[in-house]
């Protein structure tokens, strides 16, 4: 049980410019079995996306992929192997609920992080973002790796709670309930929408 000083607190409030940048709804890895029903993480992201798209504020969808070689994909010594990525033609495609539309960024990364050896960061400052909501999957891989740049580069993070999820119950729990509240603020899709109609 955590202390009471540990549990995250409801969001207080979105900057004005606050991006929502959505990690990895994408076909190959919405079908991976995880924590909480992939349905309901989908649905929230899709709600959120609206509603920025509705208040002219940048929805950025992020999907990871490899080139055909696989020559750009990690291979760093580890004591955990690499999860193995499908290869099917669909796999870095956007889930289709998201309905991605032409003023939206779309973001390909090729390791966890959205912001490493990408042009995240340079998309979201040229728009004069400050804040940005983060959801997606994985909570311990691919949603933390980029909250820790985010949060490294000064960004206010909120972290829409009902709209993430991992593979690993005890990893998904660790990091909500550790990390993410000391890069930002855990909420859930409602309160982020309340915040955002402010």
């Amino acid at each position: 049980m955590l202390a009471r000083s540990e549990r995250p607190m409801p969001a207080t409030a979105l900057d004005p410019r606050t991006a929502l940048v959505v990690i990895d709804l994408q076909k190959g890895i919405a079908s991976f079995p995880t924590v909480h029903p992939m349905g309901a993480i989908i649905e929230n992201a899709r709600r959120l996306a609206e509603a920025f798209r509705h208040a002219s504020l940048p929805v950025v969808l992020v999907t990871v992929t490899f080139s055909a070689d696989g020559g750009d994909r990690l291979r760093s010594r580890t004591d955990v192997p690499q999860r193995a990525m499908p290869t099917t033609s669909d796999f870095a495609e956007l889930v289709p609920e998201l309905a991605a539309q032409p003023g939206d960024i779309l973001i390909v990364k090729r390791q966890p992080s959205a912001f490493y050896g990408t042009e995240l960061d340079l998309q979201l400052r040229r728009r004069g973002i400050t804040g940005i909501v983060l959801t997606g999957v994985s909570t311990s891989s691919g949603v933390e790796s980029t909250a820790r740049a985010a949060h490294e580069l000064a960004y206010n993070l909120t972290f829409a709670s009902d709209a993430i999820t991992d593979i690993d119950p005890a990893a998904h729990e660790f990091v909500m309930r550790r990390n993410f509240p000391r890069f930002g603020e855990v909420d859930s899709t409602d309160a982020v929408l309340g915040l955002l109609r402010r």
